[in-house]
Parts: structure tokens; sequence; C-alpha cells
């Protein structure tokens, strides 16, 4: 399989996980504090990946050539995770995902100020159509009338701006670090930041809380592990777009396992984010 199309099957395979544990993680928050999930989410993440790499690989790979980038990575990714978790309490799935979706939008945008990668008109109009579903989902007062939106509709929105920076750093740590080590290197600092907090509010989980705490950590790390090794065989411009395909997981995962059912203004938006997606999928054309 070539690198480039192994690379977006990684990928497809990274959102599905990442819907499952967003689920796991709103179920959570009806039993605990957001600062204990966030505990068993990186922690658990951090032991699951090196208890794999340990088996599979017969060696953890921890020694990084760039250790500073890998720690701001891993922060970066649980100041994202912290303010996801915080909407899942306020809004429903599939709203938060939805307006996430300005990620792989900002992504393609650094990809092409920060990595040089070559991003033609037709990706920058996509980039412009989708961030426009992005304000219908937002629904700002000046534009539409009615009851305004939750300021927690707010939170996806710094999640995905800081999860595009995430997905950057990933893709320049591809050509730095072994794979292995980055997948490592990604619950490690976040972990040590969450579990110094973890004293101040702790609720006792029971055998069953125990076990949904763990696959939190599991989802995360295969999740992510997933992403890493995505974005060492395929261009982030390239897998951004693929991204998209995690909203059909939310909104399917909210009706099932919530009931929440999409209102029509959310559906607009999503259709116009998903359309940005599209052209920002197409590849430019080579110039004659």
């Amino acid at each position: 399989m070539p690198p480039a199309l192994l690379g977006v099957a990684l990928q497809l395979a990274a959102l599905a996980t990442f819907v499952a544990m967003d689920t796991v993680i709103k179920l959570l928050t009806a039993g605990f504090p957001v600062s204990q999930i966030m505990w068993a989410r990186f922690v658990f993440g951090f032991l699951a990946v090196a208890l794999a790499l340990r088996v599979l690989a017969g060696r953890v790979p921890w020694r990084s050539h760039a250790p500073g980038l890998q720690t701001l990575r891993s922060l970066i990714l649980a100041v994202c995770n912290l303010l996801f978790t915080i909407a899942l309490v306020h809004i429903p799935l599939a709203d938060a995902t939805a307006v996430g979706f300005a990620s792989p939008l900002l992504t393609v945008a650094l990809a092409a100020v920060w990595l040089k990668e070559k991003v033609g008109w037709r990706r920058w109009a996509g980039v412009a159509i989708g961030l426009g579903g992005v304000v219908v989902l937002l629904r700002p007062p000046f534009l539409f009338a009615g009851e305004p939106v939750h300021w927690a509709m707010l939170l996806p929105l710094g999640t995905a701006a800081l999860f595009a920076v995430y997905q950057i750093l990933t893709r320049k740590l591809a050509a730095v670090d072994d794979p292995r080590t980055t997948i490592l290197h990604t619950s490690f600092a976040a972990g040590l930041v969450t579990s110094a907090a973890l004293p101040f509010d702790w609720v006792w989980p029971s055998a069953g809380g125990w076990a949904a705490l763990l696959l939190l950590g599991v989802l995360g790390g295969a999740g992510h592990g997933l992403l890493v090794m995505a974005f060492a065989r395929a261009p982030a411009s390239l897998l951004a777009p693929m991204s998209y395909t995690q909203m059909i997981w939310a909104v399917l995962a909210g009706l099932m396992v919530f009931g929440d059912v999409p209102d029509g203004l959310t559906l607009a938006g999503m259709a116009v984010i998903a359309a940005g997606g599209v052209l920002v999928a197409l590849p430019d054309r080579a110039r004659r």
C-alpha cells in the first residue's frame, strides 16, 4: 500500500477511536470531576502505550531528539482535552465535535505557512467556506436572531486552534523522532501535570468506574498512536480533511448514546463545513 494511502487509513481509524473516547468522556462527566477524567486519559494512556511498545517492539523507545517539542506537544494536547471535556459537560457531543472541525481547516493553513507545504487556491477556498460553517454553528447574535448559543460552544473552537498546532508539531516531529517515541511522549508531560492537580479533586471510582477510566486511557493512547503513524506517512494538508468523517460518527454516537438530535442550523453548519472539507481534500492541479 502506498505510504500516503496507508496514512489516510490510519487517520480514519484514529478518528473513529477519538469519537469512542469522546463518548466515554461525556459519560464520565456525570460522575467524575474534569481533572480526574483528564488524569485517567493521560496516565492510563501513557501506561497502555508503554506496555504495548514493550510487548510489540521489545523496548520502550524513550529518548527524543527534540524533548522540548515533545513536551510542548503533550501539554498542548492536555489543554485541548481540558477545553473539550468542559464543553461536553454543557453541550451535545455532535455540536462540540462540529465546532472542533475548525481544526483541520487551520491545520491546512498552518501547513502552508509553517511547514511550507504547497496549498493551492482550491484548498484556501475550502478553508474559507469551512470557517463560514463554523460561524453558522456558533450563531453570533449579530448574524442570527433568537436565543444565543451556549457559551461552551466557544471552548471547542479553542480546542480546534490548539489541536491544529498539535498536528503540525506531530508532522514536524515525524522528521526528527521515531514515531514510537512520539507516541510514547504524547501523554507523558500531560500525565505529570494532571497528576499534580489530582489530590485537589478526587471521587473514588467503583469497579465499573475504574474500568471506564482505564478504557478512556486505552482509547486515547490508541487514537494518538494511530494519528502519529498517519502523520509519519502522509502530508498534513492531505490528512486534515479526513477529519470530517468524525462528524458522522459523532452525530451517530450522540443519537444512540445520549439521544441528542441536531437542529436544522447545526446540520446546516455541518454541511457547510463538510463542503469546505471536500474542497480542501481535492488535489491541486499541477501547472503546465
